[in-house]
């Protein structure tokens, strides 16, 4: 947003002013910058003759009239992006008549020409608050009202939004009015878009139109029938637990380019990452991956839509629901029955992660602002909250659980709700007081630590058993905690599990009196089953047993535990680095569920890039490489497995050898019985050979001739700038600081700009780092400044210097808060690497 909308502001406009209608026209032929785009308004005021302002970013201004009254469109404020609005009546009706910008940022109405066939493709993304890119509006969640749309396209195109026309004569097609949402999950995508059409069709016989989309050029990879599938079983799940139809009147599914995240929930119109429409062979965790994405966006239609919260501090409402009710879909409605351990492994890594970084907030956050919310989609706002909603459903019951989410959505349908309005409904359904679970779980940011501490006797067996609870300094809430204890034994079958106790862990110190006499086990685990968000560690004994056979756990949940409490050991430097990378090494052959397999090969490459002394570090890639290419070629042909052990292998290898081997596969000359080098896989195996010297420009335009699609192009942008020369970093720092690249390729360049192995030709950059950030801050649109700020930080040069240069530039510039918190993180990543490193040099 043009203006940074804040929270004041927004309260101020909601207590004023009562929309009832939009009546939008959007001209979509008038050029290839500009469009068309005109607005009515129908809006109440509780005081006649107030003031207000209406939003409206990047447009040239042709008319402004209020209530019959023409008003200046100079007094359009472009840097504020708003109109202001004097003397309101009790009833008015505004109309705006404006130009409005294309976007390359993929922020507001997007732009993208296909190279494939030159063709043209529009879609919008307005979360949190971008619809007034493309219409006039008063852009803030608790203004729902009606939305009215008619669109002028080029003949040929297919048009989506929220409703489906009711008419269509040429190229003019008019949509009915939606029921009352909210600004940021109206719609357009436009473009001549292939489309499959399907039905979700109810027992009652009933029907949910469904449509999938992607652009012309990749339609010959859309496998629209498994994305059906996984819809069907969407809707017949959450209608049955909601226990109300789906509040819409069509689902359609499209698959956009160049969109900055992983799909959005627009009402009926729900727009997705292309990369999911597979081109290349993927392993089954992508089809899990997109699934979950799937599920969690069709959550949303309930949760978000439908109810939707009223300022962007219950953001989190919206996005762990809908994180958790997707995987418990997932879990009980699709093929994905080990849901919860990819949920374990990846997605409560990732709020462990950012939890304990000096940004952490509580889950229910402070929001003053529009640029406060665009950097908190993050771990704590969708994993760690889903994760505490699991917990939540353990402690209230889940039948409790459900029906108070129905009494939810029936009292505020089609309304704006606060996180209390939630938690009263699970209160009347528990009988449960959950003031103190809200102020403990939500309202307290920071991760416990939990650890077993016991003593034995001369036979092995228990005399005493206690969990320690530990919170930092910094952020000290001791919370109670519902827990498993797992007691697990070697056994002919492998590692598996002889009993379990289960228990609230509450305070600093919880007897479990239950355990003393059982005999010591070869694996003690805190958290069993994963009931509560809490990190664990393993007393020496257990670890022992982890090291020795962390593969020979027979359960998926329990060993992705024992895996999550490994890397969490190795980025609080209490594992070393080798010792974690070697782990891996010798425990992977036995993780079979491929989620798990992926997460943990990038976790070991990680350590080895950022967390391993320099001096071990080369010793480090070898021994995973080695290890890498011997499990490619023991793979069945043709497998899951295969793919991701050679996917992993590549950005590993470093020796002539290793090297030589990418080379090979990418040339024809060696080959791996069952491996396909498909489009996606030549691009990585060049990259590497690319970013190590072995092959250049040429080889890079050869590729890209190869495969002239917008793919290529931005794997052709990313192996250029991640040429090893300071020449060619310069030219790549010169396109990303420029401001021209569209958002797609800037992030590629990007990403290939920062490569691993070349710390030392990114040190020049760390002044011209701080030299630039402020500037692109304040003069670029929020996701590509934002981009910028998290990428392009000196996260790779692992040195003092780095954590307090960063110091000083946030002493001495006082940057806004959003990006002081993204500057802070990048120091603590730096920071904390350099105690990895340390420990780890410390066990050479």
């Amino acid at each position: 947003m043009a203006g940074n909308l804040t929270r004041d502001e927004a309260r101020e406009r909601a207590r004023l002013l009562t929309v009832q209608s939009y009546a939008v026209e959007l001209d979509l032929t008038t050029g290839e910058e500009r469009f068309g785009s005109t607005t009515v308004i129908r809006f109440g005021s509780a005081e006649a003759g107030a003031s207000t302002f209406v939003d409206l970013h990047g447009a040239v201004v042709r008319e402004v009239t209020l209530n019959g009254t023409a008003l200046d469109p100079a007094d359009y404020d472009s840097a504020k992006g708003r109109i202001p609005l004097p003397g309101l009546a009790a009833d008015n009706e505004l109309r705006v008549v404006a130009d409005c910008t294309y976007s390359r940022s993929g922020e507001g109405l997007h732009r993208f020409v296909d190279p494939v066939d030159q063709s043209v493709y529009l879609y919008t993304q307005f979360e949190t608050a971008d619809a007034h890119r493309m219409f006039t509006c008063f852009d803030q969640p608790d203004l729902k009202a009606t939305f009215e749309l008619t669109v002028t396209a080029p003949d040929g195109w297919e048009v989506v939004t929220n409703e489906a026309p009711d008419t269509v004569e040429g190229g003019r097609r008019h949509f009915p009015a939606t029921p009352e949402i909210s600004t940021y999950i109206t719609a357009l995508v436009a473009g001549p878009y292939h489309v499959v059409r399907d039905e979700y069709r109810r027992e009652d016989g009933s029907v949910i139109p469904l449509g999938v989309y992607c652009r012309a050029s990749l339609a010959e990879h859309l496998d629209a029938e498994a994305i059906v599938d996984v819809t069907r079983q969407g809707f017949a799940f959450f209608e049955e637990v909601f226990d109300r139809p789906y509040p819409f009147t069509k689902y359609d599914q499209l698959f956009v380019p160049e969109f900055n995240a992983g799909a959005m929930e627009n009402a009926g119109c729900v727009t997705f990452l292309e990369d999911y429409v597979f081109r290349s062979r993927v392993t089954d965790a992508a089809y899990e991956r997109r699934a979950e994405t799937i599920l969690h966006e069709m959550a949303h239609m309930w949760f978000g839509d439908l109810v939707t919260m009223r300022w962007w501090d219950d953001l989190w409402l919206n996005e762990s629901f809908a994180t958790y009710m997707s995987v418990l879909c997932q879990a009980e409605a699709t093929k994905w029955k080990g849901s919860w351990t990819t949920f374990a492994n990846l997605m409560k890594a990732w709020a462990y992660r950012q939890d304990q970084l000096p940004s952490t907030h509580p889950i229910s956050a402070d929001i003053p602002d529009i640029r406060a919310v665009e950097v908190n989609f993050d771990g704590i706002t969708y994993a760690k909250g889903a994760s505490v909603l699991k917990q939540l459903v353990a402690y209230v019951g889940r039948d409790n659980f459900l029906e108070g989410v129905r009494r939810y959505f029936q009292r505020h349908a089609w309304g704006n709700t606060v996180l209390a309005d939630l938690l009263d409904a699970l209160e009347e359904t528990s009988g449960r007081d959950l003031a103190s679970w809200s102020k403990e779980w939500l309202e307290t940011a920071g991760v416990n630590t939990l650890r077993p501490v016991y003593e034995v006797d001369a036979n092995g067996d228990f005399t005493a058993f206690h969990v320690l609870q530990e919170a930092k300094p910094d952020y000290p809430t001791l919370r109670s905690h519902r827990v498993a204890i797992g007691l697990y034994d070697r056994t002919a079958e492998g590692i598996v599990r002889r009993r379990r106790v289960e228990l609230d862990v509450v305070g600093a110190r919880t007897e479990v009196p239950e355990l003393v006499g059982d005999k010591r086990p070869d694996l003690v685990l805190v958290n069993d089953d994963d009931l509560t968000y809490a990190k664990v560690r393993l007393d020496e004994h257990s670890l022992r047993t982890l090291v020795e056979g962390i593969g020979d756990i027979r359960d998926g949940l329990p060993r992705a535990l024992c895996w999550s409490a490994a890397w969490d050991m190795t980025r609080d430097a209490e594992l070393a680095t080798r010792d974690y990378v070697k782990l891996v090494v010798q425990g992977i052959r036995g993780v079979t569920d491929i989620s798990v397999t992926q997460t943990l090969l990038r976790q070991a490459r990680t350590a080895l890039q950022q967390y391993a002394s320099p001096q071990w570090r080369r010793e480090g890639l070898d021994l995973m490489a080695d290890a890498l290419y011997e499990l490619a070629h023991e793979a069945a042909p043709g497998s899951d497995l295969q793919l991701a052990y050679i996917q992993a292998f590549v950005p590993v290898a470093a020796s002539d050898a290793h090297l030589g081997f990418v080379a090979g596969l990418l040339a024809g000359t060696a080959s791996l019985e069952g491996l396909t080098v498909d489009a996606d896989l030549r691009w990585t195996l060049l990259h590497r050979l690319v970013g190590t010297g072995k092959a250049g420009e040429a080889e890079i335009d050869a590729e890209l001739k190869r495969d002239p699609t917008a793919t290529g192009e931005r794997a052709a942008a990313s192996c250029r700038s991640a040429l090893p020369t300071a020449e060619a970093k310069a030219a790549a720092w010169e396109r990303i600081i420029g401001g021209e690249l569209p958002n797609a390729v800037f992030r590629a360049t990007l990403g290939g700009f920062v490569d691993p192995d070349h710390s030392a030709l990114l040190v020049p950059y760390v002044d011209r780092y701080f030299a630039e950030v402020g500037r692109i801050w304040s003069e670029w649109s929020s996701d590509m400044s934002q981009t910028f700020a998290e990428v392009a930080y000196p996260f790779l040069v692992i040195e003092e210097s780095t954590v307090a240069r960063t110091e000083a530039y946030i002493a001495d510039s006082e940057p806004p808060a959003a990006l002081a918190r993204l500057l802070s993180e990048g120091r603590d990543g730096v920071a904390r690497a350099l105690r990895a490193r340390a420990k780890d040099a410390a066990a050479s």
